[in-house]
């Protein structure tokens, strides 16, 4: 029987181990996530564990309401401490979920906590843990520096100063935390705040909008301003009808009617959402901008939470919706005259795996060189766990390049999160060591230990031209 996550975790083979001792210390260039910047440059200090690993972690608070954990000590005002003695307790039942594997290997690598945790010795890591935490060495900068961080990017709305990147730019962070571009309250017309979101872009840019001309201007100009800012990758979720063939025309008078406030159909909203992506992706495209999609999330689903809590608590699910035709059109719709940005293709929904393989693969064709320049991105949210990882692996190696894929992101509200791409690249070589070990591929160590290189960073810092 195999020791409790030692070194040899998830490694099954000989080759597996020696391809994660090649790569296990490479740095990590994590291109999506939801940082906070202005606590990276205020090198903010944890109080204690409930405060870094239980505020705002939505994974962790489904877990705990699953566990039948009374509100109070998930997202209340609950005591600290027993909140983590909650998480405690529910931790001990989460065999074969992946909040079991991210929690011990952070008390690992941070903390060196091997032991597993459980209520009986809760309170003895809760008191190493934290007095580790008031130690200036675990500050927000320094858990960066423990796991070879070289690059983050956060997710940013487009009317953002940039207030916090400026500042640890300027601050000579040797770590670079770069903006993400985000434009999607700018292309949610169907909700309720998009009359009140074009206000404050407008006086943000300072010039009136009112139809798909202005709207683009402005928000290039707000990308301009970004890329000043060192922004390499937008960010788009797409959910439901988001693709609709339309004429500018028709779209300025969806805007006009939103803004008087009428009410849109379905059709129409997908009219104005796929006119905007393809402008968008146009304008990516010009700046050398990656264009990333996650698709499928539904969102809020219980109504008397999101009232309750807001948004992003923990109610969200994947959706089954059928959406390969809209892809093809939007991506068909950018690449007409060659105006296509690099892409990468999120699902939520397992089942869109492989048809994402097999899509990005129809519009990969350029003259620049470029790899994989449409592909499908890390297993995602609900998928983010070790068979979402090697079924997104085994499904871009069977329909794709491996060898090109830019790898794991943690897409984390948690400064404690990046062990996470430790947990890929182990499950990654494993998979790796076990073709080669079946006969499946020779063993040409230089190229296999290259390869693994090159999926956990290097393809990324060239793709994204960090």
């Amino acid at each position: 029987m195999m020791n409790f996550m030692d070194k040899d975790f998830l490694l099954s083979n000989n080759t597996a181990k020696e391809l994660f001792e090649a790569v296990k210390d490479e740095p990590i260039i994590d291109f999506h996530n939801h940082l906070n910047p202005k606590e990276i440059y205020e090198d903010k200090c944890f109080d204690n564990m409930a405060q870094v690993w239980l505020g705002g972690d939505h994974y962790k608070w489904r877990a705990m309401r699953a566990n039948g954990i009374s509100e109070k000590l998930i997202t209340g005002d609950g005591d600290d401490f027993e909140k983590f003695m909650a998480w405690a307790e529910t931790v001990q039942n989460l065999i074969g979920n992946p909040l079991y594997h991210w929690t011990h290997l952070e008390l690992q690598r941070y903390f060196g906590v091997d032991e597993p945790l459980n209520p009986d010795n809760a309170k003895k890591i809760w008191d190493k843990c934290n007095e580790m935490l008031h130690k200036k060495e675990f500050s927000v900068r320094n858990l960066l520096r423990m796991q070879n961080v070289a690059v983050l990017c956060t997710t940013d709305d487009p009317v953002d100063s940039l207030e916090w990147h400026k500042k640890i730019k300027k601050d000579g962070f040797e770590i670079k935390v770069l903006p993400s571009f985000r434009p999607e309250k700018a292309l949610g017309i169907e909700k309720e705040g998009f009359a009140d979101y074009i206000g404050t872009l407008s006086r943000t840019v300072e010039f009136h909008l009112g139809d798909s001309e202005s709207i683009l201007k402005a928000l290039e100009l707000r990308l301009s301003f970004f890329l000043e800012n060192g922004c390499r990758v937008s960010d788009h979720s797409l959910e439901g009808l988001f693709f609709v063939p339309t004429t500018r025309k028709e779209v300025d008078k969806i805007i006009s009617d939103k803004l008087e406030g009428k009410e849109l159909t379905e059709e129409q909203i997908g009219k104005y959402k796929g006119y905007m992506l393809t402008e968008l992706g146009k304008m990516y495209a010009k700046h050398d901008i990656v264009m990333q999609l996650h698709i499928g999330a539904i969102r809020n689903n219980s109504e008397r939470f999101f009232k309750k809590l807001g948004a992003d608590t923990g109610f969200d699910a994947l959706n089954d919706f059928n959406y390969a035709p809209q892809l093809s059109a939007l991506l068909s719709a950018m690449d007409l005259n060659d105006e296509l940005p690099k892409t990468i293709l999120y699902c939520l929904n397992p089942k869109d795996t492989e048809m994402l393989v097999a899509m990005a693969g129809t519009f990969c064709g350029n003259e620049k060189g470029i790899k994989s320049k449409v592909q499908p991105g890390a297993a995602w949210w609900f998928c983010d766990h070790k068979n979402g990882m090697e079924r997104q692996i085994e499904a871009m190696s069977d329909g794709g390049l491996i060898s090109t894929s830019i790898g794991m992101l943690t897409d984390s509200r948690s400064f404690l999160s990046f062990p996470r791409h430790e947990l890929y690249r182990r499950i990654l070589c494993n998979k790796i060591g076990t073709w080669v070990e079946n006969g499946e591929y020779p063993k040409d160590d230089a190229y296999l230990k290259n390869m693994v290189k090159n999926i956990c960073g290097k393809n990324a810092a060239e793709y994204f031209g960090f």
